[in-house]
């Protein structure tokens, strides 16, 4: 079939390249065909429906009517939503092919497994993605929301929507996602600076041509609650208007006191669909309320080595915050992507982004002293004492210590345009994609104090009435006193803090013949930044730093494509994360000791791979040996949360496997695993050198897989079932205290009640196992227990 398809294509010297679930890309024989030249049309009963099914079929079946009006040459391709090989790269033709002939490490997750998962966040989307795990904020500015790390590197200013970056801080809701993209590695050709670990990128649900409604309603354990509303409206040929909407409230299985109240809207417009003049407007606004969780701490057992207090005895849902502890954010995006095709060669796409970011925080942060510990390893935890805040422990009374209150006010800017073309010179194929990236962020944050004592808790019962607290600013009079006092910035009350970025990227791809290709290219960035620290004690001088880094970050791949459905490859990439990166998810600006400038961290990546799609497109296979190098590696400073240059080198090699697909009509499954072996290969601490990397652990699987009985009878019904490991991981560079293993097994069962209607119910942690999720240095947070929810979904 795929010489015939081969010979099909030559007249119009292209491939396929579809973009979504269900389609694939490609082809070995030539670079890729413009979108408007190829048909995905969904499996109609591959695995989950679901969305993604209908909109793929229905986007297929209006482009198809479009492009027969216009005589293009059409060609049809039956695809399966759970082999993401098939998937396109939607960051704004930067990555013009799809998963399958992309030279590098991508984890896809599907709609069709979001579903039946029921994922409602960014986090427990990632769990289907080895090697991700969750940090935990710290420090004078105390962070929480999505902060994760990606083959053990930060990767907390590296989540992007549609190739844009999300600069806010928050935990992010999936009700308006189609996908998510996580690609392995450094990839600053693709996204600019930072990318260390690699890239989170959340593909949005765009306008359709045609006519749905979509409503889910959702209850279970922990006074779990959730609406959610999908309507998509077609306006005229080329036109198309969709509206999500979201309304969620639950506390936490397993942990006392801590909820999430949240809602969200995602209106979007749509002109020119199906022809090669598209315009694409979106708003994304999301408001939450919650009590942050900060976890318990980690205290040295009889071997000197650390442990969560749960560990030894302490009860898991013991919370060790105090009422008055929020996290309010409101977060709102405005996006225009346009993309415009001159010819069968030549295609331009522009977006264009603005975001503003509001934050109200406080937080409570455990923290077991010396004399706590012994209490507890006495077997007398009703002795012991956690502070609330750094400094202070025992039954006293503390003052001021880290984290503090604060409220922050973001906004940012960023376009990116970029240029497909495709030609020849002689007998040499090429795919050049150029383009510039210029982004703007601007941070602004006030710090508050308390005038009034904070109480410790008690470890064994813990009581989060603390009484009435006095906070002031701590710009004023008495509150500046019991502000943290910060090396090299003193006691400083107010902060603000920009970044402009100038990126320009070049790179192209180059056929030797059918099946050996070449890709390289680099980005040029001119990073600017500064920060201020003002006010608070007036014996500190106000503080300013500001800083330039010029850099260019080149990009290899050796690529060998054997057939339509094969690729092997060699990649060598590097990234930059400059000084001043994290503008608004850093609480402090990053300086070495000495208050200098420090140069920015280094990362390189050699990467072996393999993709394979098999048995008629219904199971995709990948297989990716890699070593990743960074080096001037950036620490936090567990008290108060200031980022330093360490000048250490770390070092993660490893071997990544994925299966995806349908093994039969009515059955799918999606399996990860991950080997690493993560070192510490150079730091000025020698205790360190030869350790593990923290979070990272030398194992991490993942499997999930259902099956619909009796399909379309009055009985049928979908089962399924997975589980998500983790070994055990160490939480410091000189590894003295760690967390063990992780195992999660969840299940759900599913009921088509009628072509419209559907009735689910998915069991999570069903073993009710202590599992961590958010980590750093000194404690941990618990994973929610053992939960039940329910759903009823209306689809029309």
């Amino acid at each position: 079939m795929s010489s015939c398809i081969r010979r099909c294509l030559k007249p119009v010297s292209a491939v396929l390249s579809f973009s979504g679930t269900a389609g694939f890309g490609a082809f070995a024989a030539e670079p890729p065909a413009p979108a408007s030249q190829s048909i995905a049309r969904a499996h109609p009963q591959a695995g989950e429906e679901g969305v993604a099914g209908t909109q793929a079929g229905a986007a297929a079946h209006n482009a198809s009517h479009n492009m027969e009006a216009r005589g293009v040459e059409q060609i049809h391709v039956t695809a399966h939503p759970f082999n993401t090989l098939g998937a396109g790269n939607d960051v704004g033709g930067r990555l013009p092919q799809d998963i399958l002939h992309t030279p590098r490490t991508i984890d896809v997750i599907p709609h069709a497994l979001m579903v039946q998962e029921n994922v409602r966040s960014l986090d427990q989307a990632l769990k289907n993605v080895p090697g991700i795990t969750s940090s935990v904020g710290e420090g004078a500015g105390g962070l929480s929301g999505d902060q994760f790390l990606i083959r053990g590197f930060a990767a907390q200013n590296d989540i992007y929507e549609d190739g844009l970056r999300d600069f806010g801080v928050y935990t992010r809701d999936s009700f308006n996602y189609e996908a998510v993209n996580v690609i392995k590695g450094p990839s600053s050709e693709i996204f600019g600076n930072g990318t260390t670990g690699g890239a989170i990128n959340i593909v949005t649900k765009t306008p359709q041509l045609n006519n749905r409604e979509h409503v889910d309603f959702d209850g279970g354990s922990a006074m779990y609650f959730r609406g959610m509303v999908d309507v998509n409206r077609q306006l005229s040929d080329t036109s198309a208007f969709r509206v999500e909407g979201v309304a969620n409230s639950n506390n936490v299985v397993g942990r006392d006191k801590v909820f999430s109240h949240r809602w969200g809207i995602a209106p979007s417009l749509a002109f020119g669909l199906g022809t090669d003049t598209t315009l694409l407007l979106q708003i994304m606004h999301q408001s939450g309320d919650g009590k942050p969780d900060y976890g318990v701490p980690v205290v040295p057992g009889a071997d000197h080595i650390g442990r969560p207090v749960t560990q030894m005895g302490i009860p898991r849902s013991n919370w060790y915050g105090k009422d008055q502890d929020h996290d309010r954010t409101q977060d709102t995006m405005e996006t225009v992507r346009l993309k415009h095709r001159f010819n069968d060669h030549l295609v331009f796409h522009n977006d264009l982004r603005f975001g503003e970011y509001g934050r109200d925080f406080e937080a409570s942060k455990a923290a077991c002293d010396a004399a706590c510990a012994r209490a507890l390893l006495a077997g007398e935890p009703q002795d012991g004492w956690v502070s609330r805040a750094t400094g202070g422990g025992g039954p006293g009374k503390n003052v001021g210590g880290a984290p503090q209150p604060y409220k922050q006010d973001s906004w940012s800017f960023q376009d990116v345009a970029s240029t497909v073309y495709d030609f020849r010179t002689g007998p040499l194929r090429h795919q050049l994609v150029g383009g510039f990236d210029i982004e703007y962020v601007h941070d602004q944050r006030h710090q508050y104090t308390f005038l009034t004592p904070i109480p410790a808790a008690n470890l064994l019962h813990p009581d989060a009435d603390v009484g009435p607290l006095v906070k002031v600013r701590g710009d004023s009079a008495r509150g500046w006193r019991n502000l943290v006092n910060l090396p090299g910035l003193g006691q400083k009350a107010d902060s603000s803090g920009y970044a402009f970025d100038a990126g320009i990227f070049l790179y192209d791809q180059i056929w030797f013949t059918q099946a050996w290709s070449l890709k390289g290219g680099f980005r040029w960035d001119r990073w600017q930044t500064g920060y201020n620290a003002t006010g608070g004690n007036p014996a500190d001088p106000n503080r300013h730093f500001n800083n330039t880094t010029n850099v260019i970050n080149p990009t290899a791949s050796l690529m060998y494509m054997p057939t339509a459905r094969q690729t092997y490859y060699f990649t060598y990439a590097t990234s930059t994360t400059p000084t001043g990166m994290y503008v608004t998810s850093g609480a402090v600006p990053i300086r070495p000791p000495g208050q200098l400038i420090n140069k920015p961290e280094h990362a390189t990546l050699f990467e072996l791979g393999a993709k394979i799609s098999a048995f008629h497109d219904r199971m995709g296979f990948t297989a990716s040996l890699f070593r990743l190098t960074k080096d001037n590696a950036l620490s936090a400073d567990p008290a108060t949360g200031q980022t330093i240059s360490t000048g250490a080198t770390q070092r993660n090699q490893g071997l990544e496997l994925s299966v995806s697909g349908n093994p039969t009509r009515n059955w799918n499954i999606s399996a990860t695993y991950a080997l690493y072996d993560p070192r510490t290969l150079k730091s000025q601490s020698p205790n360190q050198i030869g350790k593990m990397m923290q979070y990272v652990p030398h194992n991490q699987a993942t499997l999930w897989t259902a099956y619909r009985l009796w399909p379309n009878t009055p009985w049928n019904v979908m089962v399924g079932g997975g589980v998500t490991w983790r070994q055990r991981v160490w939480l410091d560079l000189a590894n003295t205290a760690r967390v063990p293993a992780n195992v999660e097994f969840d299940a759900m069962i599913e009921h088509r009640i009628s072509r419209h209607w559907r009735l689910s119910l998915n069991g999570y942690n069903l073993a009710n196992h202590l599992n961590y999720g958010s980590l750093f240095v000194n404690r941990v947070t618990p994973a929610p227990g053992r939960a039940f929810i329910g759903r009823l979904t209306l689809d029309y």
